[in-house]
């Protein structure tokens, strides 16, 4: 290979690019290159660690930029915190920027992007082709819903000559589709928020649900740029209505076609954190009830968002007058989110097999104590269990995996026959923990190589009704179902790798009164992970796994259900971690089963051992 096909060294300081300000310094970075051959790609990745003080600003293209330094500039220009990419612009022709959407997708690369010469067209008079290349992660879409994507990157960028008043200037004709910038920098300039919605009622089927019939709340996560007006454009999310995926399973209380108001351009909260949101006039007719609804689903968004400060919110009509007040002490009786008071227990199966409780509270000191009824009296011997949500119920699986059973764990009672049989031969296949979701049922994985199938029980009783998953590539091993019911996660055995995976709850109206459920458009949620081997909800759009990474060590951390992870997610390492348990109520401690036997870990602390002998710790749920 030739000179040009050689990757060429930094030369001389940025005269294209970006400029970042930091704690007060001003750095510029030095990226300029040789205007043929290869190029490295762009290091605008390479910031101060310290991200929450970092802004970039974009630099508008010399007059004497080769065509190299116009695409660095370009793409530079990508990462900077410039509203409306305004800046990346001037490197565009006139008529390729009005042709280029950003707003439609963002590209993330984990080593790009890559700038390479193409020999074809670079040898034509006043015209130049350059391709980026890299390792693709994902892709947020236009719905700002995040897409982990593993297929190859590679787009071409044209450019051309154009005539200027001090002579010839290089512009890009043909840019890339969309932004398409570094992980590092995706981290830096983007930041995950949780749109909410209300979750539709199963049908007719038979539920515990919310004291009034009131439906829950579910997250939507989604990505905005954290410096560019993110309460603003949180708002505009909303109420654009839910994403693709989640679409089918939710409704928004905001009506068709509502809208900001034409003219509004940023919102923000007066000096009593009241945000007022004026709305078009698709929002005039709405009535008190449904405005609140509305209210309550902003309420909920903005405290997600990082330092929103929002604390009451007023809807306004199109001429100004007011809808509703609603103020975020009485969101929760408009719109239940989160539950409401902590769980009381956590709970794990002690040496006798028994199923054992021990205080919420990680300061607490006691011991743990058998729970009231068969299960905590060795009449049952079980292998693992499951707590219902309001902690007055529990499903146990027995020793050998074969036999499920449900009973109070509040009452003394007598232990009836199993609720559900696997025919299982050998005792590490047969059902899996069991899951209770937030409308009172029970889920559990029957692994019997032979019929594998994913089973839903009313109550937690009665026949079972078998869930399909048409998108199923693999055999089940564990099952975890959200408390909002409309969301499942799963570990999904395949080829001797074990995967994470997020599938949506649809519901129909069945035969004899039974429901029809599948779980459907699976989404890996770890696809950093090679090898995932526990996981567990920990909050309303994220959950704690237990794997470890291509030729990596086994390790602990936080994932979101979309498939992203945050830098800095990785928890305090733990010795021989067998399985791991949550509370979707993020104060409370983890707590997991590892070689040093029961251990939790609180908020800001190391693992600490509960006991020396235990499995199967969970969460109610």
């Amino acid at each position: 290979m030739g000179a040009e096909g050689q990757l060429r060294g930094r030369a001389r300081p940025l005269r294209a690019g970006v400029v970042l300000a930091a704690c007060g310094v001003l750095i510029a970075g030095c990226a300029s290159m040789p205007d043929e051959g290869n190029m490295k790609k762009v290091e605008a990745s390479q910031r101060p660690d310290s991200q929450s003080q970092v802004r970039v600003y974009a630099m508008p293209p010399p007059e004497d930029a080769g065509a190299v330094d116009i695409v660095q500039g370009f793409l530079e220009a990508l990462t900077s915190d410039d509203p409306d990419f305004a800046i990346a612009r001037k490197y565009l022709t006139k008529k390729a920027s009005q042709n280029w959407h950003p707003e439609r997708s963002t590209t993330v690369l984990a080593d790009g992007p890559n700038t390479v010469a193409d020999n074809v067209g670079n040898n034509n008079e006043g015209e130049r082709t350059y391709s980026l290349t890299g390792r693709r992660l994902a892709t947020v879409n236009e719905q700002r819903a995040y897409q982990p994507d593993a297929r190859p990157y590679k787009q071409s960028v044209h450019l051309t000559q154009q005539s200027s008043p001090n002579g010839p200037v290089w512009r890009i004709d043909v840019p890339p589709s969309g932004v398409v910038l570094g992980e590092s920098d995706f981290e830096r300039n983007y930041q995950a928020v949780n749109k909410y919605y209300f979750a539709l009622p199963p049908g007719n089927v038979k539920t515990r649900d919310r004291p009034g019939g009131q439906q829950g709340l579910v997250a939507d996560p989604i990505y905005v740029r954290q410096r560019i007006d993110p309460l603003t454009e949180t708002v505009k999310a909303l109420l654009d209505g839910p994403t693709n995926w989640l679409g089918p399973v939710v409704r928004s209380a905001v009506p068709i076609g509502a809208r900001l108001a034409s003219g509004t351009k940023s919102l923000t909260p007066d000096d009593k954190n009241k945000l007022v949101v004026p709305l078009n006039a698709r929002a005039d007719t709405l009535g008190h009830d449904q405005c609140t609804q509305v209210a309550a689903q902003l309420l909920f968004t903005l405290q997600d968002l990082t330092a929103s400060g929002v604390e009451q919110v007023e809807l306004q009509r199109k001429n100004g007058s007011q809808l509703c007040v609603l103020s975020k002490d009485r969101a929760e009786t408009v719109a239940p989110h989160r539950t409401a008071d902590l769980p009381a227990y956590q709970y794990f199966i002690d040496e006798k097999k028994r199923l054992v409780r021990m205080p919420g509270n990680a300061g607490s000191n006691a011991a743990p104590e058998p729970v009231t009824g068969p299960f905590g009296d060795e009449s049952q011997p079980l292998r693992s269990a499951a707590v219902s949500r309001d902690e007055e119920h529990a499903a146990g699986v027995s020793t050998d995996g074969r036999r499920l059973y449900t009973t109070s764990v509040v009452s003394k009672s007598t232990l009836g026959g199993p609720e559900l049989r696997s025919r299982a031969k050998s005792e590490k296949d047969g059902l899996s923990t069991p899951s209770w979701d937030g409308r009172g049922n029970l889920w559990v994985a029957d692994r019997d190589p032979k019929r594998p199938r994913l089973l839903w029980l009313s109550e937690g009783t009665g026949e079972p009704v078998q869930v399909q998953v048409p998108d199923l590539n693999g055999r089940i091993e564990a099952v975890r179902v959200a408390a909002d019911g409309v969301r499942v996660a799963l570990l999904v055995t395949k080829n001797g790798e074990t995967k994470l995976q997020i599938g949506r709850v649809q519901w129909e109206d069945g035969k004899g009164g039974q429901p029809n459920i599948s779980v459907v458009e699976l989404l890996e949620a770890a696809p950093q992970m090679e090898e995932v081997t526990a996981m567990s909800w920990a909050g309303v759009s994220r959950l704690v796994v237990v794997g470890r990474e291509s030729g990596g060590v086994q390790q602990m951390r936080y994932v979101q259900c979309d498939g992203s992870a945050r830098t800095g997610a990785t928890l305090p390492g733990l010795t021989g971690a067998k399985e791991i348990a949550a509370s979707e109520d993020e104060r409370q401690p983890l707590v997991a089963h590892s070689d040093d036997g029961i251990v939790r870990l609180p908020s800001g602390a190391q693992w600490q051992t509960v006991v020396k002998e235990g499995t199967a710790p969970i969460y109610p749920g």
